[in-house]
C-alpha cells in the first residue's frame, strides 16, 4: 500500500502527461450538466495551478463565485469575478484580494484534488485546509472533478479526511 506522500508524487507526474485543456473543457461541460451545479447560486471554486483542472470558464455562468484564501490554518471565502485582482500566497497560489464572507452563503464547493477514489475520498496537497473547512461546514454539497487517469478504486485515508458528494471523472 502506498502512502499519501508517494501517491502525491505519482499523481503530479501523471498530471504532467495529460491534456489538461481537454480535461478542463470536459470537466466544465460535465459540471454544467450536474443538478447540484444547476441549482447552486453561490459556488466556491479554486484557481488552478499548473497541471490542474481549470474551471475558470464557469465564471461566465450566471452565478456568484468565490475563491478560497488561506489564513493561518483556515480557508476564508472571498467573492471573485473574472478580472478581479489576485495575489500570490505563501503557497505560490493565486488568491483573491476581496474581503471574506460568511461561508454559510455557499451552496456548492468544487474541490481540487490530485486523486480521488470510488468512496469519494480525495488526495489533496497535504495541508488539510479543505478537510477542516468541510468538517466545519458539513451541509455544503461538494463536487470533485478529476482526470479519469487519477481516479482509483481506493485511496489511503485518515479519520479526518472528508468525502466529496459527487465525483466527476473527466
Amino acid at each position: 500500500m502506498y502512502n499519501k506522500t508517494d501517491l502525491r508524487i505519482w499523481a503530479k507526474s501523471i498530471r504532467k502527461t495529460l491534456d489538461m485543456d481537454k480535461i478542463s473543457n470536459n470537466a466544465v461541460r460535465l459540471i454544467r450538466e450536474n443538478s447540484l451545479y444547476k441549482k447552486a447560486e453561490n459556488i466556491l471554486i479554486f484557481y488552478p495551478m499548473k497541471y490542474e483542472v481549470n474551471l475558470l470558464e464557469l465564471l461566465e455562468d450566471n452565478k456568484n463565485f468565490y475563491l478560497p484564501k488561506v489564513c493561518e490554518k483556515r480557508l476564508l471565502i472571498c467573492p471573485f469575478k473574472s478580472g478581479d485582482k489576485l495575489e500570490k500566497s505563501d503557497f505560490n497560489i493565486l488568491e483573491p484580494c476581496s474581503i471574506p464572507v460568511n461561508p454559510n452563503i455557499l451552496n456548492l464547493i468544487i474541490l481540487p484534488a490530485l486523486m480521488a477514489d470510488e468512496a469519494g475520498y480525495r488526495l489533496g496537497y497535504g495541508k488539510g485546509f479543505y478537510d477542516r473547512f468541510l468538517g466545519e461546514n458539513p451541509d455544503i454539497k461538494t463536487i470533485l472533478p478529476i482526470p479519469k487517469e487519477l481516479f482509483v478504486t481506493s485511496l489511503v485515508h485518515d479519520d479526518f479526511d472528508k468525502t466529496a458528494d459527487i465525483i466527476i471523472k473527466c
